[in-house]
């Protein structure tokens, strides 16, 4: 027997059948855009590595890529099936190729994996772009394992076109609560007081991201999907590495967080996706971001800490 839904549950579950108002907002590729501006603000239904062949060369100023790990999983009507490492390093060429070619000069690619596919992405991506880091970030969910350590971190590869590119160091410093505050003399030593008692800095980044927050059913930017990103994820990508007014694309779209944190943030976007489910839930969450534009975890231009008091206000009022 199926377990009752929780009054509570936020999540995004509308079909396909019920969205048709949502796919209708979708567009198909029938041949060349002649301009990026075709597609500008659009879900493409199709197949990435076809669609990305249709599109203007060098018209997008930052691609971020979550592509089916090498595992065996089904997402909406279809199943990527594990293959072997060679196998999936082909497979990984054949997205990236065109992916890297519609890159601006000046642009930069953001690519999801897991451990293993870690080892393909990092070796195929330094052939199409300039490496510059890898991120690993702790998705504080994961099987455990009886003779293995838990698996609950991920990597993002970091990539840009040429060595010109963005990157907006301030917009994502990371605000932390002072243990010890020093002082010299009677004037704080690098932190500052918010005015309530509370002491606090803002950190530059590095490349380990431990204050991300997996949606679930309790909060409203949570969908169905089998392998969904938070929005403050990208969110911190897209802030660092793209200006208000640029366009991002994801190729794999899923249920849409690339575009939702793009709208919100005040960028441009394109999200191709194959399965109409998945371009239903995106449509919906884009449609919902016109009166709900917060992004939990992200409050005031500041990213918080997991857990701290300004993101948990945020999950508490479900806003």
């Amino acid at each position: 027997m199926a377990q009752a839904r929780s009054a509570r549950s936020k999540t995004i579950r509308t079909t396909a059948a019920e969205g048709q108002q949502y796919l209708a907002r979708c567009i198909s590729l029938t041949g060349a855009a002649a301009d990026i501006a075709c597609v500008r603000d659009k879900t493409i239904l199709g197949d990435c590595i076809s669609v990305m062949r249709l599109l203007p060369p060098e018209s997008v100023d930052l691609i971020v890529a979550d592509p089916p790990y090498n595992l065996t999983k089904t997402f909406g009507t279809r199943t990527f099936a594990r293959q072997t490492v060679s196998a999936y390093e082909a497979y990984t060429r054949r997205w990236l190729e065109p992916a890297c070619a519609l890159l601006k000069q000046t642009g930069s690619i953001y690519v999801c994996c897991d451990w293993q596919t870690s080892l393909v992405i990092g070796r195929v991506l330094s052939d199409c772009a300039q490496v510059r880091n890898r991120i690993t970030w702790q998705r504080e969910k994961g099987r455990g394992a009886k003779a293995n350590w838990k698996n609950a971190l991920e990597d993002i590869w970091f990539a840009t076109k040429s060595d010109t590119y963005t990157f907006n160091l301030n917009a994502v410093k990371i605000r932390k609560k002072v243990i010890a505050p020093y002082r010299i003399g009677s004037e704080p030593k690098d932190w500052r007081s918010d005015g309530s008692g509370g002491r606090w800095r803002d950190t530059c980044p590095s490349n380990f991201w431990d204050d991300i927050t997996i949606p679930f059913w309790s909060m409203p930017e949570n969908t169905a999907h089998p392998a969904q990103k938070p929005e403050k994820l990208l969110a911190k990508i897209i802030l660092a590495s793209s200006r208000a007014g640029d366009l991002v694309l994801d190729p794999f779209l899923g249920s849409g967080t690339t575009s939702v944190a793009a709208k919100k943030l005040g960028r441009h976007y394109v999200g191709i996706e194959r399965e109409e489910q998945y371009c239903v839930w995106a449509e919906e969450r884009l449609m919902n971001a016109e009166t709900h534009p917060e992004i939990q975890g992200y409050t005031d231009g500041v990213f918080w800490e997991r857990n701290t008091r300004a993101e948990q206000n945020r999950k508490n009022t479900g806003r």
